[in-house]
């Protein structure tokens, strides 16, 4: 059993949001994952939780060094009272380039930091749900002023989860160390990848933090399907497309690695850096694409998923139908996926 979460365009302007979650909400989904790049994550979290009743809404995954640590814990605190409970934080690093020439923001280690980070928001809870002093100290973060007038105070929903974005060793770490949930890159959600790297990785991280729970892994591979053979390659080669672009930058190999494929990764980035920009699409393989994109129509797809993600992943990520008339056979995969 997989529950399931939707996707949204990172360009999705504000206005357009409602709509979007009502339809996301009334297809069967768990929860949306709302991203965090043309727009401001928490006001897209905002929208999306007052047009709905019942579906979740994960920040996925807000841009932490941005902010301080205090402003994202009021933000979160006040969507998940906002939606009685029905919000989780998640958190990301971006790249230095963007934190340093587009946020005009310091950059330092990403996985130390962002456990900093989170333990910074976490003290934040702390005090608005238990009136806790605030007394917290890291490397990268001090907090320790709270004046009663600026408390928001407890929630009886309690504060909401926290969820990490991971790519590399040291940040699924990081996640098992104080994070409640992963949510995978597109490039590194390969289901055995997922389950003989990113699970152990997570597990040595909670073991060192001496916590005893297992992370909710939220699986994000691209998935190609649709009501037809004809509609699944199209999504296919769109899939490819997006690999094609996302494997040129090493940050994203590895999963690529664990496959035997580097030299394919380094071939793309050169072939960027030379301008061969048609020569790329042949260098994704049919291998490569069947690795790492799971496809099927509508009425194989939920088998194929299960079969490949049950056991190691808690939520998965599955495409809203471009076009309404799959709205019905998508949401019999939902039910398919949610009842296992």
């Amino acid at each position: 059993m997989l529950k399931v979460t939707a996707t949204m365009g990172a360009n999705v302007p504000l206005r357009e949001i409602i709509p979007h979650a009502k339809r996301v909400e009334s297809l069967g989904y768990d929860t949306l994952s709302v991203a965090e790049a043309v727009h401001d994550g928490m006001l897209s979290s905002m929208a999306a939780l007052g047009a709905t009743s019942t579906l979740r809404v994960s920040q996925g995954v807000l841009v932490a060094f941005a902010r301080s640590p205090m402003l994202a814990a009021q933000g979160a605190w006040d969507l998940q009272d906002y939606s009685g409970g029905r919000f989780q934080l998640g958190l990301g690093t971006q790249v230095k380039g963007n934190i340093i020439g587009r946020f005009g923001m310091p950059w330092s280690a990403p996985a130390a930091r962002l456990t900093d980070y989170v333990g910074a928001v976490r003290a934040c809870f702390d005090t608005f749900q238990n009136n806790a002093p605030l007394d917290f100290e890291s490397e990268s973060y001090r907090l320790n002023r709270m004046q009663p007038f600026f408390n928001p105070g407890p929630l009886e929903c309690g504060a909401p989860s926290i969820l990490m974005g991971a790519v590399g060793p040291l940040m699924t770490r990081a996640v098992g160390k104080v994070g409640d949930a992963l949510q995978t890159h597109p490039t590194n959600s390969e289901a055995r990848y997922l389950r003989e790297v990113t699970r152990p990785r997570l597990e040595e991280g909670t073991r060192e933090a001496g916590r005893n729970l297992r992370i909710e892994l939220t699986a994000g591979p691209m998935i190609a399907t649709g009501a037809n053979a004809k509609e699944v390659e199209a999504e296919m080669q769109a899939a490819r497309e997006a690999l094609v672009f996302t494997l040129s930058t090493p940050a994203y190999w590895p999963a690529l690695e664990y496959h035997g494929w580097r030299d394919v990764g380094e071939k793309l980035r050169q072939y960027t850096r030379e301008g061969k920009w048609a020569e790329m699409n042949d260098l994704v393989t049919d291998e490569i694409l069947r690795t790492f994109v799971p496809a099927g129509t509508y009425d194989e797809i939920a088998e194929i998923l299960l079969e490949e993600y049950d056991d190691v992943a808690e939520r998965i990520l599955f495409p809203v139908p471009k076009d309404p008339k799959n709205d019905a056979a998508s949401r019999a995969v939902i039910e398919k996926l949610q009842g296992g």
